[in-house]
């Protein structure tokens, strides 16, 4: 693995995630309560022992930037090392990054002086465990060009991702990027020759893309070289190389989601407190999911009634019923509060022990849930000032909804409460 270069696509403006993204790019958006998106790719790496890492940044990359200087700093007797690279202007090239491919082509004049076999090409907003180097090995055993790293999907889901048809070798024969209707209907085959029961095939009938992929060096250079018009590994690097090249692929049989949609992000962190057993687990000593140590104090609840959730380090939970939730770091939810089925994202920084008396503040809303409010199917960003006795429940069912003006959003149902938003006392969302 020390012959592998891995670059994680830090991704757009990601407007699918807004307002989530309004002031961080996707791989910084919190998850679980005390990670980050792109601990997830980052983590997967170093438990694969590849240690040379570059992350591709445009869009609000200052938390990004910060959280990752901060966390991942490897021995100065090694190779290993995480580091940013910016979309830049220069003479040659003076716009930003159009594309997941653009943005590879961008850099590719630093990327070939590595003296290294392949590069693996990962996303920032994805929720899995996968060790790389099995993925590496196929890719080397079947002397490929370039391997994608696949999953069978449902009729549901599946035009959302690059489908593809393969051979019996697990040699890609056709990729289509997003397909609809009857585009859609061709790419169905019969998944029970990658080994699932025929329940299984009937049930996901396409073999999807993850967005993964690993290209021998040359094979990446040439692409993007004979290429620039085409700016997204996707949509065309992908699809165009299928006929020329050696596109092999490997089934990945774990738990995998992309959480680039806010419904999908909100379900991902929820499905993280199902007992037994959730679909996907922190609690794995042989590969666990690195983040920044932020030496907090441990979390402490004063009569709070808690189940089914996850609580993050330094909170203050105080005479409140809390169920089937997670709550971010050093959250304050005051008593008397009902929090159901949401997202807590905690808080940057401590407010001082006065500041949690309403006539110390000269009325300022506290930091935190005030009393009395009841939070059920939604996402408050960090910083968050919930005042006293708020309804945040979607009292109407209303699926779509912008009220920035007034410090929330509501996506596919879901109320967002924006990051240092202020909710004023008895408000009803």
């Amino acid at each position: 693995m020390k012959r592998v270069l891995s670059i994680i696509l830090g991704g757009g403006a990601g407007t699918r995630l807004y307002p989530l993204t309004k002031f961080r790019a996707k791989p910084a958006v919190s998850l679980a309560g005390k990670y980050r998106l792109i601990d997830i790719p980052v983590s997967n790496c170093i438990n694969s022992e590849i240690h040379k890492i570059y992350v591709l940044t445009q869009f609000n990359s200052a938390s990004l930037n910060r959280h990752l200087s901060r966390t991942y700093q490897f021995s100065q007797f090694s190779e290993g090392f995480v580091e940013v690279l910016a979309a830049q202007q220069t003479p040659e090239s003076p716009s930003w990054f159009q594309g997941t491919a653009d943005a590879v082509r961008k850099y590719l004049w630093m990327l070939e002086a590595w003296d290294v076999d392949e590069f693996l090409i990962l996303s920032g907003d994805h929720l899995y465990r996968m060790d790389y180097s099995l993925f590496v090995e196929r890719h080397r055993a079947t002397d490929a060009d370039v391997t994608l790293s696949v999953v069978p999907v449902t009729d549901k889901v599946a035009s959302s991702f690059g489908l593809m048809k393969i051979d019996a070798t697990g040699r890609v024969i056709d990729f289509y990027e997003k397909p609809k209707g009857d585009a859609l209907k061709q790419m169905q085959v019969d998944t029970s020759t990658l080994g699932l029961t025929p329940e299984q095939a009937k049930e996901k009938p396409y073999i999807a893309s993850m967005g993964i992929y690993v290209f021998k060096k040359q094979v990446l250079i040439d692409l993007l070289r004979k290429n620039l018009d085409q700016t997204d590994f996707g949509k065309e690097i992908i699809p165009n190389s299928a006929q020329d090249y050696n596109v092999q692929a490997y089934l990945f049989d774990g738990y995998w989601e992309d959480i680039g949609t806010i419904e999908a992000f909100y379900e991902a962190n929820l499905a993280l407190t199902q007992q037994p057993q959730p679909a996907f687990s922190f609690y794995h000593e042989d590969a666990p999911i690195y983040t920044r140590s932020r030496y907090l104090p441990p979390s402490k609840l004063l009569d709070a009634h808690v189940t089914q959730s996850i609580i993050g380090d330094g909170c203050i939970l105080k005479k409140c019923r809390v169920s089937h939730s997670v709550i971010g770091l050093r959250q304050r939810v005051h008593q008397d509060c009902v929090i159901e089925d949401a997202l807590l994202m905690g808080a940057d920084y401590y407010e001082p022990m006065s500041e949690s008396s309403r006539h110390l503040t000269r009325g300022k809303i506290p930091m935190g849930i005030g009393e009395g409010s009841v939070v059920r199917k939604a996402i408050v960003d960090k910083n968050a000032r919930i005042g006293r006795n708020v309804q945040i429940v979607n009292k109407e069912g209303i699926e779509e909804a912008e009220r920035e003006d007034l410090g929330f959003y509501i996506r596919g149902g879901i109320v967002v409460i924006l990051k240092n938003a202020v909710i004023p006392d008895g408000m009803v969302i």
